[in-house]
This record gives structure tokens, sequence and C-alpha cells, in this order.
């Protein structure tokens, strides 16, 4: 009898626990919830501790799966420009060390790039972005005089060349898919073919004073036809001129475009006494009205690597020749 009492008293108090009750009960726990802002850390550097850059980038979100912050629409968020970084750190010269031989490595094992796999890409990626928060060099734009052989690449190699910076920059930023459409078909049309030695040399120009001037040279092996054994060999010599505007920043105007080393009987003979150049500034100013300007920027330098990114972010590492 005592127990059937006792069980009554605890039916009629879950009873009287109404629905207005047990949200008076829950609700400190819900209006919590729902006001304590949730940060979640979308991006941490994974460099060691003694490292200056290292960097948290929080972002609050209005639920747990929402993919962008709460009040913002992606379309809003303006991109931010990068900035060249200065690190002084001697403790920070060991980390360098180790961050360019693997990325060194990588190259040499995947052919400067190409043949990397996505996951190799990733951590190329890593490395080249850690190298830059980095990077030693003040005004590093200043401090790139000399050769330079192309050793990585996050795009194709011959992007490297001032020719090509000239036709992506002739083209708006809209019809971007288009340009890079026909540098695929380039490429795709090009596979019989090889690109060999990559190399730039920075000199400041005699022609023009406080500007520098490029040299671009590209080694290419052609093939006539896939399978065909007889393949036309040279070197594609392009000359820019160099207007540094930022510590980190170069506009690129192409001024002209050269073949020599070819192995295409009396031709080789022909283009090394008489040097057949094309003057594909003269021919943007005749066909456009301007020449196309091309950006570059240096975010890392030192005494025998570089690191420069084109206006699509891609990536271009050099090593001192």
């Amino acid at each position: 009898r005592r127990k059937e009492e006792l069980n009554e008293r605890k039916n009629y108090k879950m009873k009287i626990m109404t629905p207005s009750t047990l949200l008076f009960l829950i609700a400190p726990n819900v209006i919590h919830a729902f006001t304590s802002p949730t940060t979640f850390i979308t991006k941490t550097s994974l460099t060691p501790q003694s490292a200056s850059f290292k960097h948290k980038y929080n972002a609050l979100y209005s639920m747990v799966d929402d993919d962008y912050p709460s009040d913002y629409d992606v379309e809003d968020l303006e991109p931010t420009s990068k900035s060249v970084a200065v690190d002084l750190e001697e403790d920070d010269e060991v980390i360098r060390d180790a961050l360019k031989r693997e990325l060194l490595l990588l190259a040499s094992v995947t052919n400067r790039g190409e043949f990397a796999s996505p996951e190799e890409k990733d951590i190329i990626v890593d490395l080249v972005t850690q190298l830059e928060a980095l990077n030693p060099t003040a005004e590093p734009a200043l401090q790139c005089s000399g050769e330079w052989d192309l050793v990585l690449s996050s795009t194709q190699s011959f992007r490297s060349s001032p020719f090509f910076m000239a036709i992506r920059a002739a083209v708006p930023d809209q019809n971007k898919a288009m340009v890079e459409n026909g540098f695929n078909i380039h490429d795709r049309a090009t596979t019989a073919s090889r690109i060999g030695h990559v190399r730039q040399t920075i000199a400041t120009s005699k022609n023009l004073a406080g500007d520098q001037e490029l040299i671009s040279e590209v080694d290419v092996n052609l093939g006539i036809l896939p399978g065909f054994p007889v393949r036309v060999r040279g070197t594609v010599i392009t000359t820019a001129r160099l207007e540094m505007t930022a510590p980190e920043t170069w506009l690129v105007t192409v001024k002209n475009t050269k073949v020599k080393g070819s192995n295409v009987p009396f031709l080789d003979q022909y283009l090394d006494d008489y040097p057949l150049e094309v003057p594909v500034g003269d021919v943007y100013e005749s066909v456009r009205g301007s020449v196309p300007v091309a950006t570059l920027k240096t975010f890392y330098v030192d005494e025998g690597l570089r690191i420069t990114r084109d206006v699509d972010d891609n990536f271009f590492v050099f090593s001192r020749a």
C-alpha cells in the first residue's frame, strides 16, 4: 500500500510538470545554445611555434553544418590581397632549409610538378605557402637579379614566359575561362613535344633607367607528328620589361621574341647569323592600341630560391643557376 502511495505521488509530480514548466527549466540551456557563439577554427598553420607567422582564422557559425559564417553571403566577402612577409627570426633558418629540401625533392621526382599526385600537390602547396610566410628578404622584387632555372610550377611550364603572360593579360578576368581553355588546348596539341630547360635572367636594363629586364629562355623539343622520329629543337627567347610597383610586384611588358639553336639544317645557322626577332610588343600596339601588362609577385627569395606568382595565383619556383 505504501509503495502504491509513493507511485501516485510520483505520477502526480509528473502531471503538474506542465509543458510551460518544462520550458522554464530547459530555457536557459536553449537560450545559451543560441546566443553563445560557437567558434570553429577553419584554418591553422602547421608551422612550428617558433615561426612568427603562425595564425588562426576564426569564423562564427549559426549552426554546425552551415557552409558560411552567419549574417554573411559568400559573394559579399571581398577577396583579401596578399602582401609580402619578412621573417627575421634566426631560429627559422633551420625551418626554411628543411622546407626547401622537401620542396626540391618533390620537384625532382614529379618533373617540376607535372606528374604530381593530388596528395603531392597538396604537400607542395603547403610547403610553398609556408616558405612565403618565412620569406627572409625585404623588397624581394629588388633582390632577384641573376639567372634562375624553373624547378617547379603549379601550372604549365610555358606560362612562365612573358609571351604567354601577355596573352593572359590581354584577356579580361571575366573571360579567364576562355584563355585557360586556350592554354589547355595548346598543352594537349603539343603532347608530342617536350618543354626542356626553362631559364629566366633578370638584370637592370641599360635602356630603361630604374627598370629591370627579364629574358626568358625555353628549350622546346617539338615532335612533327606523334610517333614520327623527326623532332625539331630550339630555344624560344622572350624579352620583357620589368617595372617594380611594390616590394614584391613587377609589371611585365613583353618586348620581343626570337628562336635560336634550331636543329633544322641551314635554318639553324641562318637564325644564329641573322636573328629574327618578332616585335611582339609592337604587334600588340598595332592591333589593340596598347601592350598588355602582366603582373608578377615574388613572395619569397633568398640566395638560392625564388617563388613568384602570376595574376591567377599560379606559382613558379626557381632555383638560382
